[in-house]
Order: C-alpha cells, then structure tokens, then sequence
C-alpha cells in the first residue's frame, strides 16, 4: 500500500491511477489529519508527502513520522516546489527518502518510488513480464522478442510495459498521455495513435496483442 498525501484532487487522483495502473495498491489523502488517521489503521510500504498541505505542511508530517517508533523507518518521498532547494535540503535532512519536484511527470513518480522501494528491500516485483514471446525486463529495461532484443524508443517502451502490466484493461488516450508523457504534456491524442501504429510494427506477430478498444483507447490481450 502506498500512500498519496495531496491536497489538489487531480494530482492525487492521477498519482493514484498511476501506481494502480503499475500493481501497486494506493490511498490518497487531501490533509494531514486524514493521513494520520489512515496510518493509525494500516501502515503503508512508502508514503508520496506533499510539502504544501492545508492543515500540517509536508515538514512538520514528516518530522512526525521520524520522532515515532512505528514510523521512524517508513519510506517517504517528498513532492517540492521546482526550484525550492530549501525544502528539499530540509526534507532530506530530515530523513526523506527522496524528492520530486513539481511539476512531475506520472513515470519519473513511479521510477523513484520502485527505486526507493528496492533500496527498503520492498517487493516491488521487478521481475521480467512474458506474454506469449514477448518478454519485458524491467530490471534492464529491455524488450525481447523470441530472445531477440527489439529497439525501442524511451516512450514505446514505456507505453508497452503500462499497457502489459495492466493486460485487459483498456487505457483512453488521454490517460495514456498523462501516465506515459506527463500531465502537464500539451500534445495531441493523436500522438498515442503514432505510438501505437509503430510498436505494432516493432513487435511484429505479437503486434496483434495491443488491440484497439473502439470509442475508447487500447488495450493487450493475449490468450495463451
């Protein structure tokens, strides 16, 4: 379980549809009061700290974490302002874990809280992902089709191993940009849409696997 503390209700939503969209299991919380009283009933694997916060700003929250016995080793990343080298000094001296700075894209978010959730020795389960012939690494970060390794661009691969991981789910195109290209991108839909046509392409027999979900978007399905 992995906790977002995040007062701007888009932002929240999208952290949380992210890290669901990759396997993990997440809660979002708009203040303070509402995180501690989650924390009192379950402790999470990583909690996601936004320092502006209406009530507790993300400082004093994560001070509190580290003077408690059950939360002192909790893993937290903070979310600061770009450019606001102070909080994050601070924050890291305090004993965050790591930081974001805002604006951030949804894949930066999920790399370091993998990379956070490895180095607390957390399953982050980064072992590869098969369907069918088609294998993804994502310890490597390499795709491989029939054992051979296939070329693929930062954004294919990305786009692939979201769509994989989330096999029979179908994404719209505007989800799929805020996950893969951030949400502050200002591109068309039409850009997935390229994407897509050329990583059919690329994966060649097992293209057929990313079907396309009319009036909505995509999906992978496979049949073994």
């Amino acid at each position: 379980m992995i906790y977002c503390v995040e007062d701007d209700v888009n932002i929240r939503e999208i952290e949380i549809y992210t890290l669901q969209s990759m396997g993990f299991e997440a809660a979002g919380f708009a203040d303070g009061k509402a995180f501690f009283e989650a924390l009192d009933r379950e402790l999470p694997e990583l909690v996601l700290l936004d320092v502006m916060l209406p009530d507790l700003d993300g400082i004093q929250i994560l001070k509190m974490l580290r003077q408690r016995t059950k939360t002192k080793d909790l893993p937290v990343i903070m979310a600061t302002a770009r450019g606001a080298e102070f909080e994050k000094i601070q924050a890291l001296d305090l004993g965050a874990d790591d930081y974001l700075a805002k604006p951030f894209s949804m894949m930066e978010m999920a790399a370091r809280v993998k990379a956070v959730l490895r180095r607390t020795n957390k399953d982050v389960n980064e072992n590869c992902l098969n369907i069918g012939a088609l294998s993804i690494d994502k310890l490597g970060h390499k795709v491989t089709l029939n054992g051979e390794t296939l070329e693929l661009t930062l954004k294919e691969y990305e786009l692939l191993l979201l769509l994989c991981r989330s096999r029979g789910r179908a994404f719209t195109r505007e989800q799929i940009l805020d996950v893969v290209w951030g949400t502050n991108y200002d591109g068309e839909t039409r850009t997935v849409d390229v994407h897509i046509k050329t990583l059919r392409q690329k994966l060649q027999s097992m293209g057929e696997i990313i079907k396309t979900v009319r009036g909505v978007g995509y999906k992978v399905e496979y049949s073994e």
